[in-house]
């Protein structure tokens, strides 16, 4: 059976402009918000979310700016962690979502933690962060920002998938199927013919406008929910002295490294999905 015929596609207007998401496992009460990273979609949730949905409902939302959803007629104000936080409320607010899971890769981790600290506070019930802290690392924030501010054009989308296969290879193992979803569904053509990735460069201006969005102690040190942290053995953005300090205050998280990755894992193997579920499950 195919990944798609156990996936939805909606759209909810929150704060104003109108979001795209995924659902999975839409038969199940307990919910997971998986939350993409950067320069991402919510499709890189394609293979953990239909490993969850076997117990899960599961909701992937493109953040705005990324893949289906609209792009910001006001991008230096909403593309910023607070925006995405309000647009993330408003979407479970819509969805009825009480209480419910939020896996995070990278930036979708960090909207996780400032949403679970401010106005989702006591309905986020565990958190996962995926190679992201409440500290990350300038050096990795300036090679994201070279690509993902700029972002690269070809002929043809067989050129883009080898550039996606370069500048990705950080996210570890993945088949040549996975490789293949991963540039089909984060591709969109210019007016010119040729392909580029699916999202608004103006999304990377959070960086200058809002230059300390993502530094989150006092958020970390305000959580009181489990929290696991996955880090890329050799992560550029995660250091290993800031996972320690995760491990020792706040919420003290639980941290799991995942060999021969950087940043970010691509929570699409068996030893990963194992790792998130039984976080997820030890509540249950």
């Amino acid at each position: 059976m195919s990944l798609s015929s156990h996936m939805t596609s909606h759209y909810l207007v929150c704060e104003g402009r109108e979001l795209h998401y995924t659902e999975w496992g839409a038969q199940h009460q307990e919910t997971v918000l998986a939350w993409h990273g950067l320069a991402r979609t919510g499709r890189d949730m394609d293979d953990i979310a239909a490993h969850l949905s076997q117990r899960y409902r599961v909701i992937c939302p493109d953040t705005l700016g990324r893949g289906l959803s609209q792009w910001s007629p006001k991008p230096e104000v909403e593309y910023s962690l607070e925006f995405y936080v309000r647009q993330a409320t408003s979407l479970v607010n819509q969805l009825g979502l009480d209480r419910f899971h939020w896996l995070g890769t990278s930036m979708g981790g960090a909207i996780g933690l400032r949403a679970a600290a401010t106005t989702l506070r006591g309905r986020v019930l565990r958190l996962v962060m995926n190679d992201v802290g409440p500290e990350i690392a300038k050096a990795a924030t300036d090679r994201i920002r070279a690509y993902a501010g700029s972002p690269s054009a070809f002929g043809t989308v067989t050129e883009l998938e080898k550039y996606f296969r370069t500048i990705y290879e950080p996210y570890g193992w993945l088949s040549d199927a996975q490789w293949r979803r991963l540039t089909e569904t984060s591709v969109r053509r210019l007016p010119d013919g040729r392909v580029t990735p699916h999202y608004d460069p103006a999304m990377a201006m959070q960086f200058s406008t809002f230059p300390h969005d993502y530094d989150q102690w006092d958020a970390w040190d305000s959580l009181d929910i489990p929290v696991l942290c996955l880090r890329g053995e050799t992560s550029d953005l995660l250091p290993v002295d800031v996972t320690e300090r995760m491990r020792q205050r706040g919420p003290r998280a639980v941290v799991a490294t995942i060999p021969g990755c950087g940043h970010a894992p691509a929570l699409n193997t068996p030893s990963q999905f194992a790792l998130v579920e039984r976080f997820l499950t030890a509540s249950a």
